[in-house]
């Protein structure tokens, strides 16, 4: 079991006492223990087998200790168990659709007998919950939007938690008897924002003892099929991992059918046969003769091609880029020299100015840049004009003493309905780095919201658009804005657009920042952190960007000290 995993216990057994109309305070305590248990960067299992105290985790008594010790040996807990037996079995999921809390949830069941999905998109279709108080025709409406959401997702893990499962999967593996070399395909090879299944290729001179320690792999809920060829099986939590057992001279042409997309993969096939060739997942033959198979760049050479990275293989023009010798140089991680969007104790984030600099050093950095939210955002302590002025002055006393690093003092600010920044220009214009971003009224027409895009990029005090499609995965559809219109102004005012690297936003989206590159816009990197371990979430914004067709030179925060701050207007 992954820290997630058990996070995600806690979360669902506040969910249902939520449902249940249970003390509040308890529904918190769960919330708190979720929160403590995700933002760990150690281990629980490394923790427990250490045989480390576990109350001494922040917000984790003794009933909560043993409730971990419980999850690890068995995937859930006698709590969750019993309350489950409460409601519906499909009841707790409809918290899972936007807008939808607790609160709604248990009226629609109350008064509607909604007890599922299913029950709630017929109720909507019907127009019956327009007719419960305080709800209305737009309500049903964006619940409909909002199961369109859910379904789309269902089935796939975020890109980070299915990180997280391969990461454990690897520890397992790796070094193992019986197996020589193994590789994650599929869509989470591609760093696809979400995943399906795991596909696994596995190289083995011993299949017998490479099942063997396949399914000892403690984390296995059900064992869906197993052969000579294949095992399939479920983890606790969910997902489903196909484990393959490749022979040497087939292994790069494995990797690069499993490694997919079904498009790619297609063009690559047609390209064979005009050569007189075929292509399968056990190598390029010619008639019986197999040409390549060994190494994907083997078979990509045999085909007259260059090796195409993993991330672009979604028939979008790579093949085509090959063949002319324009394949971008994908960003990589140690192109970047900075994190441009990081918040502080000013406002909530859990670390101080002073100890996000000495993170930001050790990940090699050379400069981070501290914005914290304006005064809109009232939930997370929001800074005024006065505060931030002093928070600013507090972040540049940190940054004194600095020669080869910057800390710039800078700001989130809400880029409020009619397109108002939520601070005045002057204390704007003070700063060394401003994000702008969207925060609120997400269902304005696409008019409103290019307007009110426009209003702030051309306010002449910004330096970025943060997060500029408002998505939450799974959680928030994106806004509706004119890019062509948004984009073009963002080039011609030297405004930015932020990767965002939040698992649960990574936005702009891949397909968004290629279009924002041919627009000629630069992007820029960054976490939206708000402790120090969300800093190395940035490896999941480098995979949006190289899916993007994103070069070093198309990210700002590629570049280095002395530049950065001849580019930046404010520094």
């Amino acid at each position: 079991m992954e820290n997630a995993q058990v996070a995600a216990v806690f979360d669902r057994i506040a969910d249902i006492l939520d449902l249940l109309g249970e003390n509040p305070f308890r529904v918190r305590s769960y919330r708190t223990a979720a929160r403590t248990v995700g933002d760990l960067t150690e281990r629980l299992e490394d923790l427990v087998e250490e045989e480390k105290d576990l109350t001494d985790l922040p917000g984790i008594g003794a009933g909560f200790a043993e409730k971990i010790h419980d999850i690890l040996r068995t995937g859930t807990c006698e709590t969750l168990r019993d309350l489950r037996d409460r409601l519906p079995a499909g009841l707790p999921d409809l918290l899972a659709v936007p807008n939808l809390g607790p609160k709604k949830v248990k009226r629609l069941y109350d008064e509607l007998g909604i007890a599922g999905l299913d029950d709630l998109q017929a109720a909507a279709e019907d127009g019956r919950i327009r007719n419960l108080e305080g709800m209305g025709e737009k309500t049903e409406a964006n619940i409909l939007q909002g199961i369109r959401t859910v379904r789309t997702e269902a089935g796939r893990t975020r890109l980070k938690d299915a990180a997280d499962q391969v990461e454990a999967l690897g520890r397992h593996l790796d070094g193992a008897a019986g197996i020589d070399r193994w590789q994650v395909a599929g869509s989470f090879r591609r760093r696809r924002e979400t995943v399906g299944d795991l596909d696994v290729l596995v190289q083995t001179g011993d299949r017998d003892r490479a099942a063997e320690r396949i399914l000892a792999y403690k984390p296995i809920d059900d064992v869906m099929a197993q052969g000579k060829e294949k095992i399939s099986v479920r983890l606790a939590g969910g997902m489903q991992v196909d484990l393959r057992f490749i022979e040497p001279p087939a292994f790069g042409a494995a990797q690069m059918y499993f490694t997919g997309s079904k498009a790619h993969n297609i063009r690559l096939r047609k390209r064979a046969q005009g050569q007189g060739l075929k292509l399968n997942e056990y190598g390029l033959f010619k008639g019986k003769t197999r040409k390549a198979g060994e190494t994907e760049e083997e078979v990509y050479a045999a085909l007259d091609l260059p090796l195409i990275p993993p991330e672009l293989r979604e028939d979008r023009g790579e093949i085509d880029a090959a063949d002319h010798g324009r394949l971008p140089d994908l960003l990589t991680r140690d192109d970047l020299r900075g994190d441009l969007h990081v918040h502080s104790t000013a406002t909530d984030g859990a670390n101080s100015p002073e100890e996000l600099l000495h993170a930001a050093r050790q990940r090699g950095y050379d400069y981070l840049a501290v914005t914290d939210h304006s005064k809109a955002v009232s939930v997370a302590g929001g800074l005024d004009e006065e505060a931030l002025r002093r928070h600013a002055e507090a972040v540049r006393e940190v940054d004194a003493g600095e020669k080869r690093f910057w800390l710039l003092a800078g700001v989130e600010v809400d880029i409020m309905k009619d397109g108002r920044l939520d601070l005045a220009h002057d204390a704007l214009a003070d700063l060394d780095w401003v994000v702008a971003s969207v925060h609120s009224y997400f269902a304005q027409s696409e008019d409103e919201m290019t307007d009110r895009l426009l209003a702030a990029v051309e306010s002449g005090v910004i330096d970025c658009i943060g997060h500029p499609l408002g998505r939450m995965l799974g959680q928030r559809d994106p806004v509706r804005f004119d890019a062509d219109r948004v984009f073009e102004a963002c080039k011609d005012a030297g405004v930015c657009l932020e990767i965002n690297a939040h698992p649960e936003r990574l936005d702009l989206p891949d397909v968004w920042c290629k279009r924002a590159k041919e627009a000629g816009c630069t992007m820029v990197v960054s976490t939206d952190a708000h402790k120090i371990a969300d800093l190395d979430l940035i490896a999941h914004g480098v995979s949006v960007a190289r899916r993007g067709w994103l070069e070093a030179g198309d990210v700002l925060n590629t570049q280095a000290l002395t530049a950065l701050r001849k580019r930046l207007k404010h520094s």
